[in-house]
């Protein structure tokens, strides 16, 4: 993962260095730094498990880091969670302004399919396929539904059901998770099913840890406010299944996650170690 982190950082600052040292083009860079990088390791994990080289790879895993990047800025932002912290620095609206962080977010949300189109990637069937399924994952049919529904939930009078929370977070984490772990199988024109499989359980899995780290972590090691579930009356998996039986929950996805790759052996179990390391993280 720090190699990942090291590699994607400077394809990042490749990327951004024509842009200036505007606001915008400095909060991008603030935006895009730092993080575990985690998207981005499942891009070029699954692109070694398929024959891709590090050199293509690069851009969709730097495209997918662009993405999430903007999902906080805009997430951050006074109309949506109201955060003052992210990653141990405050946050863009914070250190600049709001319109800054709209127009942040708004970039680099183009930069990702910048990068994803760029033909580097390979043929233009794969770079038309990444970018359509990224459109998909990341709006209205993805991330940002889950995102809006994430909202109305917090407006609403009656909590939703675990199965709802599991609905709108396999939208709002997991449509990405789900994309950067298939990457790879994309780009090589190979059957994305249990990667696919793998990343469903991990992006649950993933959210329930975000949950308890709320619910039980550190704000200085989180990087960010915790308690705000709880303070909002927020319905989540910690407050339907409690912190024993949300952790349960978790490690019973992490095993789902590690069957669905039986298929690639001993070639898989970076990916295995990176569902495990999910549950146990801090941050």
């Amino acid at each position: 993962m720090n190699q990942a982190q090291s590699l994607v950082a400077n394809h990042l600052d490749r990327f951004l260095e024509p842009f200036g040292t505007g606001d915008v083009a400095l909060a991008m860079r603030y935006a895009t730094a730092g993080g575990k990088r985690l998207r981005a390791f499942l891009v070029l994990e699954s692109a070694q498990l398929h024959g891709i080289s590090d050199a293509r790879a690069l851009f969709p895993a730097a495209a997918i880091e662009a993405m999430h990047a903007y999902s906080l800025v805009h997430d951050d932002l006074p109309c949506m969670d109201d955060d003052d912290a992210r990653r141990g620095q405050p946050t863009v609206h914070i250190k600049w302004d709001e319109m800054t962080a709209v127009l942040t977010g708004d970039a680099l949300q183009a930069l990702a399919f910048e990068l994803v189109s760029h033909p580097d990637v390979g043929p233009a069937d794969v770079r038309a396929d990444l970018s359509l399924s990224l459109a998909r994952a990341a709006g209205g049919q993805g991330m940002v539904m889950g995102q809006s529904l994430d909202m109305i939930a917090e407006k609403s009078d009656t909590p939703l059901t675990l199965d709802q929370i599991t609905a709108l977070q396999a939208a709002k984490t997991g449509a990405l998770f789900e994309w950067s772990a298939t990457a790879g199988a994309r780009m090589a024109g190979d059957d994305a099913t249990p990667l696919a499989c793998y990343a469903a359980a991990l992006g649950i899995a993933f959210q329930i840890r975000d949950d308890l780290i709320d619910a039980t972590g550190d704000a200085d090691k989180a990087g960010k406010a915790v308690g705000k579930d709880a303070a909002a009356g927020k319905a989540t998996f910690v407050s339907l299944l409690g912190i024993d039986g949300a952790t349960r929950r978790a490690a019973a996805l992490v095993d789902e996650a590690v069957e669905a790759l039986s298929i690639y052996g001993e070639q898989g179990e970076t990916l295995r170690d990176i569902a495990r390391f999910t549950i146990t993280r801090q941050t």
